[in-house]
C-alpha cells in the first residue's frame, strides 16, 4: 500500500490523473477436490473445503472504458495506451479501433520471477491482434522507475 500511495504521488506531481477505485472484500471458499494437489491427502486430515478472504479492486475496468470512451467522442486523443492485460476490455478496444477510429497501443510486461513461476507475467496474446501497436516492457525497462531499498 504504501508503494503503490508513493507511485500515485510521484505520478500526480508530474501531472498525471490517478482514477483508483475500492477495494471489495470478498469472501471465497475452495472445495478440496480432485483438482487440488495431494486432495487425498488434505481430505484424510479431515480438511473438505477452505475459507478465505480476497480483497478485489471493483469497478476499475468500467472506470477505463468510461474514459476510454469520452476521451474518442470528444477527440482528445488519436491513439489511446493501455497498460492492461484484462481481456474485459477486448470488446471496448474492437469498438474504439473500427467504430470511432482510435488507434489502440496495447502495453504489456514480461518479467519472470525466478521465485515462483506462477507469479511470472508475460503479455497477453488476445490482445496483441486486436491492438495497432504492442510493447512489451521488461524489468530492465522498469528498473530506472523502482527505488532502491536501503537494507
Amino acid at each position: 500500500m504504501i508503494q503503490q500511495t508513493t507511485l500515485f504521488s510521484s505520478l500526480q506531481s508530474t501531472k498525471w490523473e490517478v482514477k483508483t477505485s475500492k477495494l471489495r472484500e470478498r469472501k471465497e471458499r475452495l472445495v478440496i477436490d480432485k483438482r487440488v494437489e495431494d486432495c487425498e491427502k488434505l481430505r484424510r486430515l479431515g480438511i473438505h473445503e477452505i475459507r478465505f478472504i480476497r480483497n478485489r479492486e471493483k469497478g476499475i475496468d468500467v472506470k477505463l472504458v468510461t474514459d476510454l470512451f469520452i476521451g474518442a467522442i470528444d477527440n482528445q486523443y488519436d491513439t489511446a495506451i493501455i497498460v492492461s492485460s484484462d481481456t474485459d476490455l477486448v470488446p471496448a478496444i474492437d469498438s474504439l479501433r473500427h467504430r470511432l477510429r482510435k488507434k489502440i497501443e496495447y502495453i504489456g510486461f514480461s518479467i519472470p520471477d525466478p521465485e515462483d513461476p506462477t507469479k511470472s507475467t508475460t503479455p497477453l496474446p488476445s490482445m496483441i491482434p486486436r491492438t495497432d501497436v504492442q510493447r512489451t516492457l521488461i524489468e530492465s525497462d522498469l528498473r530506472q522507475f523502482v527505488k532502491p531499498k536501503l537494507l
